[in-house]
């Protein structure tokens, strides 16, 4: 009798033990807010001060930090991959990446934290906060950032063979991020952040006279705005000429990017395609109804609600990855 009573009391104990593991091993691996507000109380202050002194002197550094947080997310999860450069196969070479930038911004402030904090603080974070502190820079909605993310171990361009394209169909869109566990409305979100930035010419080319299936231009240009991006971008032209994104606000947050899509206006195939799908249409449409400034959706707390959760894709966290000392390399 008491050899099955100590059997049993064991056999507690073990199931306890094995309960507290999973407890344990859960927290470690969820983001928090102020996840380093006691291993580096500064840490998001600083990263906030250096991309404020670096957009002071390029005014379009906040469309290339939230970008860069964009396509970082989008490969392998949100883990500082896309910063690493070791080697022409690194993931930052990718076609899909072309034109991702930002990377100096990203290794100076972890620079400082490696003085204040070494080894603590990872580049997958920085990436996260700094695109959260563009977003404010440009008069856009302030929102927590949950932190504790690690870095990546892997940096391979053919992980970035399946990033959304502009020339994607709409079915494709939606496709690529219910893939990541984004919804049709994240997707008209987080496109919305072209409300901020530049595109070149080149990505304009095939839209404005060979597009496909009968060539010539995109039908779903209002053809007003048509001739205004021709003369922006004439056939055989400069195609690294920029232009908005966002035409008419491409300096500041705010909802003209979707404004634009339902009046034909959008610059970027893949946006004018947000309009042409019943789903993503109505999610547009929400925010510009008779009675939405009073009863409607905030786009500002959508969009943040949106990007907190693509902040939150296959990240690592507790023991997995690393916390690197140099973001472009592992280390």
């Amino acid at each position: 009798k008491e050899r099955r009573r100590d059997k049993y009391h064991q056999m507690v104990l073990l199931l306890l033990m094995i309960i507290m593991s999973y407890v344990i091993g859960t927290s470690e691996g969820q983001l928090k807010v102020g996840f380093y507000s006691d291993s580096c109380p500064d840490a998001e202050s600083i990263v906030g001060g250096f991309v404020r002194d670096a957009a002071q002197s390029n005014n379009k550094l906040a469309a290339v930090l939230l970008r860069l947080h964009f396509h970082d997310c989008f490969v392998q999860g949100c883990d500082g991959s896309i910063l690493i450069d070791n080697g022409p196969n690194a993931e930052r070479h990718a076609f899909s990446h072309q034109g991702v930038s930002g990377f100096a911004v990203i290794e100076s402030a972890k620079a400082k934290l490696e003085t204040v904090c070494p080894g603590v603080v990872s580049c997958a974070d920085i990436v996260a906060l700094a695109a959260r502190d563009a977003v404010a820079l440009t008069h856009g909605p302030a929102y927590q950032v949950q932190t504790g993310r690690r870095d990546g171990m892997v940096s391979d361009m053919s992980e970035a063979a399946n990033m959304p394209d502009i020339s994607d169909s709409i079915e494709q869109l939606k496709s690529k991020f219910l893939e990541k566990g984004l919804s049709e409305k994240d997707l008209v979100l987080l496109s919305a952040a072209h409300t901020i930035g530049t595109t070149a010419c080149f990505f304009m080319t095939k839209r404005l006279y060979n597009f496909s299936p009968t060539g010539g231009s995109d039908p779903a240009i209002n053809p007003s705005f048509l001739q205004e991006l021709k003369s922006t971008c004439p056939q055989n032209g400069n195609v690294n000429v920029r232009l908005p994104i966002d035409r008419g606000s491409g300096d500041t947050f705010d909802d003209q990017i979707l404004q634009n899509i339902r009046s034909g206006f959008a610059v970027l195939q893949s946006d004018a395609r947000l309009y042409e799908d019943e789903a993503t249409r109505s999610v547009i449409d929400s925010y510009f109804g008779f009675l939405s400034p009073l009863f409607g959706s905030s786009f500002e707390a959508d969009f943040a609600d949106s990007i907190v959760k693509m902040g939150s894709i296959d990240v690592k966290t507790g023991s997995q990855g690393s916390i690197r000392r140099v973001c472009g390399a592992f280390s």
